[in-house]
């Protein structure tokens, strides 16, 4: 029976497992994040906006929220 590769040998490509997979797009993810952290200026927390405002009385600034 013939496979169609004449040299015998197999071209067949090892696929890697789904751990592996799923730990090197973590891996990839981490050092984006570690990337973007190290070029970013320290966050000051005093200055922040609260991440929920909701009644707060405060105007939304920024982004789309103004409409301006």
């Amino acid at each position: 029976m013939s496979t169609g590769n004449s040299t015998g040998l197999s071209t067949q490509i090892a696929r890697p497992s789904r751990p592996l997979t799923g730990l090197l797009a973590l891996l990839l993810l981490g050092g984006i994040l570690l990337v973007d952290a190290a070029g970013s200026p320290p966050v000051d927390l005093f200055s922040a906006p609260p991440p929920l405002a909701f009644g707060s009385g405060q105007a939304p600034t920024g982004a789309h929220c103004t409409g301006g």
